[in-house]
């Protein structure tokens, strides 16, 4: 079952979209899962043509394809509750705007629905990407949260995103969300009550992102049986528990990536917590078919070594196929 292995270059905006493709197709990466910041794409040009093929030329020189593109620093404003410093910092100034918290959620929105069109000119059939969450800030559930508050927050989300979704109907695409903290789904029970809140329609499946799962004690492999028909994406991405000493929390003190004090971190794929053996043979029991995207985010370690080590770490786990001939051997020995 052989799927594409593809770079998300969402920790790689630091660099121009050029030198990414150059660096993945050297590497032998089967195509990128582009994000919609640095140079990578914009959203708002999604009917340049010209800009668009100069896109899919880059990739073409360097031997690769678009698998997915990412939108999940503008997708996060969509929901979000406060709008404040953090999302000044990351989004597009055109987003931004004035400011205005619902001005800001209100232009998101509509950058969303251009991810949609800028992916269906691009020939791809999935945008990955974070909805942001207005109950988020109740999470600890104290002081104490009303049900009617929870409710309103799902409620929020279906508001917000339905009309998003009507676009990515519209285009023939879908969107993934990735099952995070910080987001209207963030584990398996918000993401039963996520599904709900839209009525199930096709267009909003998952992202499926073990390392977020792994430090919440959330079995990864048991989650993509119970949501196999909504695993749209696949983001290869590691974590690491150090809970050993009593000392570092699961919620991480507030401290910075690769803080020794830290009850987690992101570290390379294959070095951490994450069942990747199990994953992927559930994988082919579920018959996901799309691409495994590569995400680095270990702080600790050189990504030009890391980047390389990791796709040669998942090539090999894509050896981990159910064999029919075997199987077939051994049915007809009896």
């Amino acid at each position: 079952m052989a799927r594409p292995i593809t770079l998300f270059t969402g920790q790689w905006a630091d660099l121009s979209f050029v030198e990414v493709a150059r660096l993945a197709g050297e590497w032998g990466y089967d195509g990128l899962e582009i994000a919609c910041w640095g140079d990578h794409l914009d959203p708002e040009r999604w009917d340049d043509e010209a800009y668009v093929q100069g896109k899919l030329a880059v990739l073409a020189a360097n031997g690769l394809k678009v698998f997915a593109i990412s939108n999940h620093l503008t997708g996060q404003a969509v929901c979000d509750d406060p709008i404040d410093q953090r999302h000044h910092d990351m989004l597009p100034a055109a987003v931004w705007g004035d400011g205005d918290p619902e001005g800001v959620r209100q232009r998101a929105a509509d950058s969303l629905k251009n991810t949609a069109r800028l992916a269906a000119k691009l020939g791809v059939k999935t945008v990955t990407g974070f909805t942001g969450s207005s109950i988020w800030k109740y999470v600890a559930m104290f002081p104490p949260v009303t049900e009617q508050m929870i409710d309103a927050g799902y409620h929020d989300f279906a508001e917000r995103w339905n009309p998003i979704l009507d676009v990515f109907d519209e285009v023939g695409v879908r969107f993934a969300h990735e099952v995070h903290p910080s987001e209207i789904a963030y584990d398996y029970w918000t993401t039963v009550r996520t599904l709900e809140a839209i009525g199930h329609r096709e267009a909003f499946g998952l992202n499926w992102d073990p390392s977020h799962m792994v430090w919440q004690d959330i079995d990864p492999v048991g989650f993509l049986w119970d949501f196999k028909d909504r695993i749209y994406n696949v983001h290869c991405k590691d974590t690491k528990k150090r809970l050993v000493d009593g000392r570092n929390g699961r919620l991480s003190s507030h401290l910075a990536w690769a803080d020794p004090r830290r009850g987690w971190d992101f570290i390379s794929t294959g070095h951490g917590d994450v069942p990747w053996e199990d994953a992927f043979r559930m994988l082919n029991a579920i018959h996901y078919t799309g691409p495994l995207s590569i995400e680095w985010e270990d702080a600790g370690m050189d990504r030009l070594v890391g980047a390389p080590e990791a796709l040669g770490f998942v090539r090999q786990l894509s050896s981990y196929e159910p064999s029919a001939a075997a199987f077939d051997a051994a049915f007809q020995a009896r």
